[in-house]
């Protein structure tokens, strides 16, 4: 069987070796040949032998001898031109012999004219089942030889197709490992682009940032001598800023140290009495509010005795004045962050004057 031709590929299956024909098939063929050659040489054996009824003969003795016979001879006849005289020429003698008898058939010779015919009959029949089983033989190996042809064109297709599939996850992993490439690429471009917008939005946000600060409102306190009066002071806060500032709070407090050093780390403030100043709602840029007025005077009343104050002269103990303004943008809109200005100033009472001027550490000199 010759096979068509067929794409090469790394998993085609090779062609089917030859395979001799089973021993079954030819052993079959051997004894049919034997059947055929048995089966007249059995006619002609089991044939009955029989003896014609008369046989002519012919004899014709030899010179010098006279032809002997087991039945009785006829006397020769003279013939009439001879004149009964015996002479002349002799005639050939016809000697018809008598029908021979019928030899019996024994008992051994039937039976092995029945075994001969049911030899006969036997190998007629193995014979018979023989070529049946050549003829299923025959049609099994056409079957065989189909489904090979099929299991071949199976296997010729699966490797194409196996092939194709492998064609095909190379391309889909060039394809993926081309998309890898581009995304990551993709990725990289994109992470630096996404850093610089953040840089970009951060430089953005700070400008923004900045420009609100520079137009926000800035409250700053500071201490003024009082004009007109010796040793008093005003606390003032001005609006330093480009927006009205909304004042929503002032908080103080006076505290008894022997220096900076051991004020408070946070201080505790108590709200503005009422009716002492005037602490306007709205500053506008560049105006002032007094929070607070310390005088001489008012440093003797703090002193709860006569030791307590005879210490802040001989500055054994000193008094500090601390604060905080709580304000808002004016134009920002409801609900936005509030801001914040500390302050704190050291009252320095002298024998004839006094002074006031800033004082305290970074807690208590914030801006926010």
């Amino acid at each position: 069987m010759s096979e068509g031709p067929r794409q090469r590929s790394l998993f085609r299956q090779p062609p089917a070796p030859f395979k001799a024909p089973p021993m079954c098939y030819i052993d079959a063929m051997i004894f049919k040949g034997l059947a055929i050659a048995v089966i007249p040489l059995a006619v002609v054996l089991l044939a009955p032998a029989q003896v014609p009824l008369s046989t002519p003969a012919t004899h014709h003795p030899a010179s010098g001898q006279q032809a002997q016979s087991p039945y009785p001879s006829p006397q020769a006849q003279p013939k009439p031109d001879s004149n009964g005289v015996p002479g002349g020429e002799q005639q050939p003698m016809i000697i018809t012999l008598p029908a021979p008898k019928a030899i019996p058939w024994l008992l051994h010779e039937k039976i092995l004219w029945a075994a001969y015919v049911v030899l006969a009959i036997l190998g007629y029949a193995g014979i018979m089942l023989a070529l049946a089983t050549l003829k299923k033989i025959e049609r099994h190996t056409e079957a065989f030889e189909g489904s090979m042809e099929a299991v071949q064109a199976i296997a010729g297709t699966a490797a194409t197709a196996a092939e194709t599939a492998a064609t095909a996850a190379g391309t889909a992993a060039t394809v993926a490992e081309t998309a890898a490439k581009t995304a990551a690429a993709a990725s990289t471009t994109a992470a630096t682009t996404a850093a610089a917008a953040l840089e970009t939005a951060q430089a953005a946000l700070l400008q923004a940032q900045t420009i609100v600060n520079a137009e926000r409102p800035w409250v700053l306190v500071t201490a003024e001598p009082a004009p007109g009066v010796e040793s008093s002071f005003e606390i003032t806060a001005t609006n330093r800023g480009r927006s009205p500032a909304r004042v929503t709070a002032a908080l103080d407090r006076v505290l008894f140290a022997i220096d900076e050093a051991h004020l408070p780390e946070v201080p505790e403030l108590k709200p503005v009495e009422t009716g002492k100043r005037f602490v306007p709602t709205i500053l506008l840029p560049g105006e002032s509010a007094t929070l607070k007025i310390f005088s001489r005077d008012d440093a003797r009343g703090y002193c709860d005795s006569d030791e307590m104050f005879k210490s802040i002269e001989s500055w054994d103990q000193k008094i500090f004045l601390v604060g905080k303004v709580t304000y808002s943008n004016l134009i920002a809109a409801a609900g936005s962050e509030e801001h914040q200005t500390n302050w704190c100033c050291w009252y320095i009472h002298g024998k004839q004057r006094s002074a006031l001027v800033p004082a305290g550490g970074a807690a208590y000199n914030a801006h926010t």
